[in-house]
């Protein structure tokens, strides 16, 4: 028998604000009727807010994030056409097999997972292709399986200084309205999230954002869609409208995760995520364990990717704290599996969530074999919160 609330802890679907899942306890609603626009039309102008963009349209299709990478590969490319992507993570390596599977000539640079998308390596790339034969890039901003950030900004100077006119691609399933992203700024083409992370939903929402130029260009595609269509969603959603039934108990819950995004301040959110992010992150430097991520630089403030040591086993950590402990954590994936667990920190957290993940990490790590000490990841967190760089602090230099 479970007593009391079980934690989750994974890097998505992450928690649902009461709030919000108060907000989709709704009737169902005639999404054909008059008034439906009053629900819909405010998100999609409100989803350019966390996007930071103010010239592409935001769509969102029933499904997940993988419903979005198929929606925008097939309504912006051709078949056969080559495009430019890495693998450094399950998700990255996904999104290719995907690319693949739909005809396009993938041009695969492998890296370490552990390392970012190889900016330098796609500037090399990029400057040879003379005869502008690559017609997309793709980069995964947030490789979840590894707990690595990519430079986004840095492919977007790589393609600017070869004078390259390939679209830019983002996965930002883990990123978006969690970590700095600036679709405008670094003029992205497409941009692609889910419901289930940073937008603090449940699964059942696969949102992208597409450039005037990734418009432009859908108006030509040679692709196969129908589900996936963008101007049978265009054309519906400027009314407020769907070309297919909307999920919406979940329209309901997004306008209110957009609220609370909006009273906290998107600034204020990726703030606190980094704040949260270091804190545990301290607490992992504090047991004697690495990272998967290679460099400071790459650090996510969303998960981290934590290695076990090699006599013990990750999955057995993850059994122990979802049996024992009712807390659930991120397990290692394809490659990564029993040498890794992760701790989600993303979406509606907070310090005391932060030390419960590390608290019980540390029992589960016990437990499983692993000789560290008790309380020395949580006691590494809870200086960072409490004196290092806590919120009087932060409202005290601001003031200044």
């Amino acid at each position: 028998m479970r007593t009391g609330q079980t934690h989750l802890f994974i890097p998505g679907p992450t928690n649902v604000p009461e709030t919000v899942r108060q907000a989709m306890n709704v009737p169902m609603q005639d999404m054909r009727a008059p008034d439906f626009g009053d629900v819909t039309l405010s998100l999609f102008a409100d989803l350019k807010k966390v996007f930071r963009t103010k010239d592409a349209t935001v769509m969102m299709f029933p499904g997940s994030g993988t419903a979005a990478w198929e929606a925008a590969i097939t309504n912006t490319l051709n078949p056969g056409d080559r495009v430019l992507m890495s693998r450094h993570g399950q998700f990255s390596t996904l999104w290719a097999e995907m690319a693949e599977r739909l005809g396009l000539d993938v041009q695969i640079i492998d890296v370490p997972w552990g390392a970012g998308a190889p900016v330098r390596e796609f500037e090399r790339q990029l400057a040879a292709d003379t005869n502008d034969e690559i017609k997309a890039v793709f980069v995964t901003h947030n490789e979840t399986a590894t707990g690595v950030t990519s430079d986004v900004a840095g492919v977007r100077r790589a393609l600017d200084e070869n004078f390259h006119d390939a679209l830019l691609f983002v996965d930002g399933v883990s990123s978006i309205a969690s970590i700095d992203f600036r679709m405008d700024d670094w003029r992205v083409d497409l941009a692609i999230t889910g419901s289930q992370k940073g937008l603090m939903m449940p699964a059942g929402l696969g949102i992208l954002a597409v450039s005037e130029k990734a418009m432009e260009m859908s108006k030509t595609s040679q692709m196969r869609r129908a589900y996936f269509e963008f101007s049978d969603m265009v054309n519906l959603n400027s009314g407020g409208y769907f070309p297919y039934t909307p999920p919406t108990q979940l329209l309901h819950g997004l306008r209110k995760s957009l609220d609370r995004i909006e009273a906290e301040g998107l600034d204020n959110v990726i703030a606190r995520h980094n704040r949260l992010a270091t804190g545990v992150r301290r607490g992992v430097e504090a047991w004697g364990l690495e990272l998967v991520a290679e460099h400071p630089s790459f650090y996510s403030d969303t998960v981290s990717a934590i290695r076990t040591p090699e006599d013990v086993d990750a999955r057995e950590v993850i059994r122990i704290a979802y049996e024992d402990f009712n807390t659930s954590l991120g397990s290692g994936l394809a490659r990564l599996t029993g040498k890794v667990f992760r701790i989600g920190h993303i979406g509606d957290l907070n310090e005391g969530m932060c030390l419960t993940a590390l608290s019980v990490a540390e029992m589960a790590l016990v437990r499983a074999g692993a000789q560290i000490e008790f309380g020395s990841g949580v006691a590494a967190a809870q200086t960072w919160f409490a004196t290092e760089n806590a919120p009087h602090q932060q409202l005290a230099v601001a003031a200044e």
